[in-house]
């Protein structure tokens, strides 16, 4: 495979040239998720854990749990363009990545950001919404597809997130391939479309990164036995870090799915719901070869019978 398929997505030289050494820089727009389960916490985690440094910009907050999202609080427009201006005009920023903006107010402001900045990548994250009321979902995706997808390199999002909002009148008893999702994306201005979660026999799943014309690289993990919150926002941010560093997009994709799965596989559960990812699972201490030995043998999901660390399977 060839570069000439994919965007110009190298980071630039700034951290090469400045004596400090400074990472490359990631502008994130999302929400604040007190849970730490996504939103900017795992962001700047996710970031961080993959050698960029993450700009948060706050679109709003949730009112949640680890088992259920209860309410959600936009900011203003005018909240959100001010925070990013003021970042944008003092620090170099490499990617921007955008998770869940809260408002098609706000998905409106940051379309409006990235058009001043076109030259900047922009890594866009489409979250699971069915939490929220059918109307909202309609106003933000709607907004969503005509204002920012024009401004995407790369959406991100789960097959069946994806093809209920791409292809909401697909009638075919067969599912959608990534490049039928990736087609209806590019129809509006998306030229890539990584699609994740599809479901394979024997207990995995495929990811996949696709054109209309091609699939550029693919990862299968075998799937967990547990409910995770935050995956879509882990991926997608480190995905941007690794693109900010200068990888070229599939590599940076191959390499963005693998800390993914990495950060299930030492997964917790901080409260009574959903688990996390723990996307510093590379700072935790090793186990011993026969403790490894003993923790591989009928493993279970369940976390309040095993410690941190041990969710696969």
């Amino acid at each position: 495979m060839t570069n000439e398929h994919i965007p110009p997505v190298s980071g630039d030289s700034t951290a090469e040239s400045d004596p400090i050494m400074s990472p490359p820089c990631v502008l994130v727009f999302n929400a604040v998720d007190p849970t730490g389960a996504g939103g900017l916490a795992g962001d700047v985690l996710s970031i961080a854990s993959v050698g960029a440094h993450a700009l948060p910009v706050a679109t709003g907050a949730y009112a949640r749990d680890t088992a259920k999202i209860f309410d959600f609080y936009p900011l203003s427009e005018e909240a959100v363009t001010e925070q990013a201006r003021a970042i944008l005009e003092d620090s170099p920023v490499q990617v921007i990545k955008v998770g869940f903006a809260g408002s098609p107010e706000n998905i409106s402001a940051i379309a409006e950001l990235a058009t001043d900045y076109a030259e900047l990548p922009l890594i866009a994250c489409m979250p699971d919404l069915s939490w929220w009321e059918d109307d909202k979902i309609d106003q933000y995706q709607d907004a969503f597809r005509e204002l920012l997808l024009p401004q995407t390199t790369v959406l991100v999002g789960n097959h069946s997130t994806l093809r209920r909002w791409l292809l909401p009148d697909w009638s075919s008893d067969k599912n959608p391939s990534p490049r039928d999702i990736a087609r209806a994306a590019a129809d509006m201005g998306t030229p890539y479309t990584l699609v994740t979660g599809i479901q394979l026999p024997e207990q995995f799943v495929d990811n996949v990164l696709a054109t209309p014309q091609a699939v550029l690289a693919n990862e299968k993990f075998e799937r967990f036995d547990v409910l995770f919150a935050g995956a879509g926002d882990t991926l997608s941010a480190a995905l941007a870090a690794v693109i900010a560093a200068g990888s070229d997009l599939p590599a940076a994709v191959t390499e963005a799915l693998q800390y993914l799965d990495h950060s299930l596989e030492a997964g917790f559960r901080p409260g009574m719901g959903l688990a996390i990812p723990d996307r510093l699972f590379w700072a935790q201490p090793e186990d011993d070869e026969e403790d490894a030995a003993a923790d591989h043998e009928g493993r279970t999901p369940d976390f309040l019978q095993i410690p941190i660390n041990e969710t696969k399977h």
